[in-house]
C-alpha cells in the first residue's frame, strides 16, 4: 500500500468531533453532540401567552423552566401534528441558555472529521445558510449541520420568516419569555407541585405568602445550589414550614390570651359558643377555654372542637403536659392540675370541650358561634370548598363574632373586615 493511501485512509478513519442526527420535513440534519444535554420525548407544554407561533411553550426539566422550539414551524416547515402525542425533543446547551427544540425524529450518532465537512450552500436545506455551519455526506446520507450558536446565542435572534434574511423586527431568544413570565410560570409549577404533593391549594385565600415565600425559596435555593422545582413530599413540606401560624401544635401564649380579650370586648356574655375545626391534638380547644375563663369567668363556655385525624382526636381528652408546656395564664387560672405522668387539665377545663371526629367538608351543624378558630386548615381544601365553608363561617358567627384563620389566610374583603390586636389577626363580618 503507497504512503499517499494510507494518510487518505487515516484521514477518513480520524473522527474529530460527534453530531446527533435527525430529520425535518424529510430532510436531514445534524447538530455538534457538545451542545444537546439530553434527548427525550415529551408532551403537554405549558402554554406561553403572546409567543411566536413557534413557541410550543415551557417546560419543567426538573426544576429548571426552559422554552421549547418547534423547529419546523421556526424554519416554516411542513409539520405532522398529532394532538397530545408526544415530541422528540433535543435538548441544547448554548451559552447559558437552555432549550428545547422539536423535531420529526432523533435519529442517531455519527462521528464524523473536520476534513469531511463541506462549505453549506443553500441548495443543501431549506434553512437560511446563515445558520447552516456545514454539510457532511458519511453512510450514504448527506446532513445540514445547524450552527446552533448562531440560531439562539445571545447575539442572534429567532425570526418569523423563511430566514431567507433576519427581517428588522426580531424576537431574541432571550426574551420570548421575559425574567417576569419565567418567574410566573415557575410559581405555577410550585404551586401545582404543592397541590399534588400535599394537597396544599393555592387561591387568593393564600396567595400573597406563597408569593413572598418563594422570593425567599428562590434565594435560599440559589445560595445552596439546588433545584427551584419540588421534587419530593420533603421539599413541599420545607416550602410550607413557615406557612403554618404561631402556637401550632402547643398551647397559645398569653399575647394571644391578650389579643382575644381585646377583640372580644368587655361586654357581659351569658353562654360563649366557639367551633373549633381542626383541632388537631387538642393545644387550640384548651387554650381558647382557659383564656375565655379566665377573661370573663362568669360566662358558660362550649367549644366544639372537631378533627378528620381519628388518632388525634382520641387522644386530645388525655392531653398530658409538662410543666414548661403550660403558660402564665393557665398555671395562674389554675385550669391544670398536677397527676401521674405531668399535669391535666381539670375537669370544668374539660367539660367545657366537645371533642369529636368531624371532616369539616360535610355538613357541618352548630350553634351560632361567639368565635370560629380554623387555622391553617382551608389551604388545604381546595377552592370549592374553601369559598363554600367561608360562607358556612359567615352564616354561623354572630353579628359581633370572630373569625381565626392561620396568620396567612386572608378572606375575602367584601366580606370581612380585618381586625389585628397585638400578635392576632381575627375578621369580622363585613
Amino acid at each position: 500500500m503507497s504512503n499517499t493511501s494510507e494518510q487518505i485512509i487515516e484521514k477518513k478513519a480520524a473522527i474529530d468531533f460527534k453530531m446527533v442526527t435527525f430529520s425535518i420535513a424529510g430532510k436531514e440534519y445534524a447538530v455538534d453532540i457538545m451542545k444537546v444535554k439530553e434527548i427525550s420525548k415529551e408532551r403537554n407544554f405549558t402554554y406561553v401567552p403572546n409567543a411566536p407561533m413557534y413557541v410550543l411553550g415551557v417546560h419543567n426539566l426538573r426544576g429548571e423552566i426552559i422554552p421549547v422550539i418547534d423547529l419546523r414551524k421556526m424554519f416554516h416547515l411542513p409539520v405532522n401534528e398529532t394532538e397530545g402525542s408526544e415530541e422528540d425533543v433535543l435538548i441544547l446547551s448554548v451559552e447559558d441558555l437552555t432549550l428545547g427544540i422539536v423535531v420529526d425524529s432523533i435519529d442517531r450518532v455519527v462521528g464524523i472529521s473536520k476534513e469531511q465537512v463541506q462549505e453549506p450552500h443553500p441548495l443543501f436545506g431549506d434553512v437560511n445558510i446563515r445558520y447552516i455551519s456545514g454539510v457532511v455526506d458519511t453512510g450514504g446520507t448527506m446532513y445540514v449541520i445547524l450552527d446552533v450558536e448562531r440560531i439562539f446565542g445571545k447575539e442572534e435572534v429567532l425570526a418569523e420568516s423563511h430566514m431567507e434574511k433576519v427581517p428588522e423586527k426580531t424576537l431574541p431568544v432571550k426574551t420570548i419569555i421575559s425574567e417576569s413570565g419565567i418567574k410566573e410560570l415557575t410559581l405555577q409549577f410550585i404551586t401545582e407541585t404543592l397541590s399534588a404533593l400535599q394537597s396544599f391549594h393555592v387561591t387568593d385565600l393564600n396567595i400573597a405568602w406563597v408569593k413572598r415565600r418563594y422570593k425567599e425559596w428562590k434565594n435560599i435555593r440559589e445560595t445552596e445550589n439546588l433545584k427551584l422545582q419540588l421534587e419530593n413530599i420533603q421539599d413541599a413540606d420545607d416550602f410550607l414550614k413557615p406557612f403554618y401560624s404561631p402556637y401550632t401544635g402547643v398551647l397559645w401564649g398569653d399575647d394571644y390570651k391578650d389579643s382575644i380579650h381585646k377583640l372580644i370586648g368587655e361586654k357581659e356574655h351569658g353562654i360563649m359558643h366557639v367551633w373549633n375545626s381542626g383541632c388537631g391534638k387538642g393545644y387550640e380547644a384548651y387554650s381558647i377555654v382557659c383564656i375565655l375563663k379566665s377573661g370573663f369567668p362568669g360566662s358558660n363556655i362550649k367549644v366544639w372542637a372537631s378533627d378528620n385525624d381519628l388518632l388525634n382526636i382520641s387522644s386530645a381528652p388525655n392531653l398530658v403536659l409538662n410543666r414548661d408546656q403550660i403558660p402564665a395564664y393557665i398555671k395562674e387560672g389554675d385550669f391544670v392540675e398536677k397527676g401521674q405522668g405531668g399535669f391535666r387539665f381539670k375537669r370544668e377545663v374539660k367539660d367545657a370541650i366537645v371533642f369529636e371526629y368531624h371532616n369539616i367538608t360535610n355538613r357541618n351543624e352548630y350553634p351560632e358561634a361567639d368565635i370560629i378558630i380554623a387555622r391553617d386548615i382551608l389551604s388545604f381544601l381546595d377552592i370549592d370548598s374553601q369559598t363554600r365553608i367561608l360562607q358556612e363561617f359567615k352564616n354561623g358567627l354572630k353579628d359581633d363574632g370572630i373569625l381565626i384563620l392561620g396568620s396567612n389566610e386572608i378572606p375575602p374583603e367584601r366580606d370581612w373586615f380585618r381586625m389585628e390586636e397585638g400578635s392576632l389577626t381575627a375578621y369580622k363580618k363585613a
